[in-house]
């Protein structure tokens, strides 16, 4: 089994000051520290859905492939980022997918792509795991709701299996499917929206170099509750915007209908960039609390245009109306 290997970064650094091996070792071995040490303080039910599935079996490439993107803020331990959860498939409170997701079987997985591709097909888990080099991307997590996490991320540009399937002239757009699996995921019994979850992106959102194709975080498998076996990650939208346990990728000529949209056209747009000048209907998005630091009474941070994204997709929406396009 092949372990990742640390990612080496364009600007300074402590690991351009520390030796590399030393620096990626000490900060490995603080992080699955602070880890165990959160988990601890977790009840026994969420504290045995915690425990890591074990370390994904890829290589990772030598740098991000999009120099500057990545995020040097402290990260997110592993315990916060894997027991504060929404995944509505396993419940509607953030506690409830780490206590339920185990149920989830994500072996065997496949994905279908159907729609306006030359290739369709289906791809299965593995031969999805081998198409690229992985690489570990440090990205902000920004949820509509105002928390925030810094993960990161395994996988590798979606835009590397766009490219295989090779998209016809008429695919503008394309959609995520979740899996829906009523014996497996107890939160589809709520009602709470239509069935199975479904996500899209603008042809040239899912081709960003910034948009990752994802199998794992801290160097591991995904654990089930952040999606496994395979999500999106579009790091400068609402992290509901990066389906989760995808099923099927479909390429379609017209923007497709999200699910969110679909309950709540009025508070869940199409795009759903982070933008702290656009206020949800019931509360301001101009701040956000970021998950492990000091608990609810933290001091919130502003939030960033893009989540701070914007040198990198701010020309994605040039001449935009931005507070119409939500």
């Amino acid at each position: 089994m092949h372990l990742l290997k640390s990612t080496q970064h364009d600007h300074a650094i402590p690991s351009e000051i520390t030796p590399s091996g030393v620096y990626q070792q000490r900060r490995r071995w603080m992080q699955a520290l602070a880890a165990s040490a959160a988990a601890s303080a977790l009840p026994g039910q969420a504290r045995a859905q915690t425990a890591r599935p074990g370390k994904l079996a890829a290589l990772a490439s030598e740098k991000s492939a999009v120099p500057g993107a990545l995020v040097m803020d402290k990260l997110t331990p592993y315990a916060d980022i894997t027991s504060y959860n929404n995944y509505y498939e396993f419940g509607t409170d953030k506690g409830d997918p780490v206590r339920t997701a185990g149920s989830l079987k994500t072996r065997p997985w496949t994905v279908a792509i159907e729609g306006e591709v030359k290739k369709p097909g289906t791809w299965d888990l593995d031969a999805l795991l081998k198409l690229a080099p992985m690489e570990e991307r440090i990205y902000r997590l920004r949820c509509v709701e105002g928390w925030s996490m810094v993960i990161p991320w395994v996988g590798y540009p979606l835009a590397e299996l766009i490219k295989r399937v090779e998209p016809t002239g008429n695919a503008k757009y394309v959609q995520f499917v979740t899996l829906a699996n009523k014996a497996q995921m107890p939160g589809l019994s709520s009602g709470s929206l239509d069935w199975p979850y479904v996500e899209g992106l603008r042809m040239d959102e899912a081709m960003h170099p910034l948009t990752l194709l994802t199998f794992g975080l801290y160097g591991e498998v995904l654990p089930n509750q952040s999606g496994a076996p395979v999500r999106a990650v579009v790091p400068w939208k609402y992290g509901f915007k990066s389906g989760k346990s995808i099923v099927k990728i479909r390429f379609v000529e017209k923007q497709p209908k999200t699910s969110w949209e679909t309950a709540i056209a009025q508070e869940y747009g199409f795009y759903s960039n982070v933008n702290p000048k656009v206020d949800h209907p019931r509360w301001s998005q101009a701040t956000e609390r970021r998950i492990g630091e000091d608990g609810l009474f933290a001091k919130k941070r502003p939030t960033l245009m893009f989540n701070g994204y914007e040198a990198q997709v701010g020309q994605l929406y040039a001449g935009m109306d931005l507070k119409k396009y939500y």
